[in-house]
This record gives structure tokens, C-alpha cells and sequence, in this order.
């Protein structure tokens, strides 16, 4: 069931859309964001090629906590603001870095990493957190990978109860 058969054959549109059936069937009926963060990083990790990390920071007291992953182990704290999950979060927006070690303050927490992809976790009351991804290739994501894991995100909040599907989501 969770292949990434389509992403090989370069039909990211494809390979989404599929990415997306199968997190929603993992999260049905499960609103326990842990139990569905633990799922949607292992998903990620699991069926996108050329990762290294995958996985969840929440916030806690101002600051982002390492949250369920897939990968090395991992920086435990990030402070809002600093590195690329930092600024996804300061900057309420999804941060697609082809390069991060020309990223100014750049956290390197594994120094295989070249690229990342960090989307905010939006709720009502301000960000909740990110999902990010890294790659040990330079410019490993690109427009298609930000608009899929934008949509995994949403599933995700949506999955949990944070937020409610809406027709555009």
C-alpha cells in the first residue's frame, strides 16, 4: 500500500494525490496528534525517495520541540526564528531550501542534510508547529513537493481536529 511508485516515474501530481488517500486512511478515525504525527513522518519517510529526516517540531513554551520522526536523531529545541524551521514559523510560511548551508543560520542538525522543506502547522490560534523534510541532495524539492506536503499538512490538522476541511483544502 505505500509505495512511491508514481514519484519515480516523475508524476509528483500523481504520486500526491495517492500520498494523500493513504494518509487520510492511516488517520481515519485516530485524532491523537502524536499517535498521527508518529504515522504521517513514518508515511513521508517511508515512500519519498532521497530523504534523510522526516518528521514534526511542535510548539511548546515559544519555542519548537522535537516531535515524532524518521530519521538520525535529531536538535531538540529550535528556537522561533533560528534555522529553517525557525523561520517557517516567525514567517508563517513554508520554507523550500535548495541549499542549506547558504542559509544564514542554517542548524545542522545532520550535516548530511543539503536541502530542506518545512511547512508550518497553521491553526486557529497561530502556527502549531512544522512538518520538515530533508535531503541529503541539493535542491531535492521543488513547487510539486511544497504543494504536497502543504496538503499533508492540512490532512494532518484536519486529522487531529485542529482544524476542519473547508472545500479548498
Amino acid at each position: 500500500m505505500f509505495e512511491a511508485r508514481s514519484i519515480e516515474t516523475g508524476d509528483k501530481a500523481v504520486f500526491y494525490r495517492e500520498l494523500a488517500a493513504q494518509l487520510e486512511a492511516l488517520l481515519h478515525g485516530e485524532t491523537d496528534a502524536v499517535a498521527n504525527a508518529a504515522n504521517t513522518a513514518a508515511l513521508l519517510y517511508q515512500t519519498m525517495p532521497d530523504l534523510n529526516w522526516a518528521g514534526f517540531y511542535f510548539m511548546r513554551d515559544g519555542e519548537l520541540v522535537l516531535g515524532p520522526f524518521q530519521g538520525k536523531p535529531a536538535c531538540v529545541r529550535i528556537p522561533v526564528g533560528k534555522g529553517v524551521c525557525g523561520a517557517a514559523v516567525a514567517r508563517r510560511r513554508t520554507m523550500l531550501i535548495e541549499d542549506v548551508h547558504a542559509f544564514p543560520g542554517h542548524i545542522a542538525c545532520d550535516a548530511a542534510s543539503r536541502s530542506e522543506l518545512v511547512v508550518p502547522l497553521l491553526g486557529p490560534d497561530g502556527v502549531i508547529g512544522v512538518i520538515d523534510l530533508d535531503s541529503p541532495s541539493p535542491a531535492r524539492f521543488d513547487e510539486a513537493d511544497r504543494v504536497g506536503i502543504e496538503r499533508i499538512a492540512a490532512l494532518y490538522l484536519v486529522g487531529c481536529g485542529v482544524v476542519a476541511l473547508t472545500p479548498a483544502s
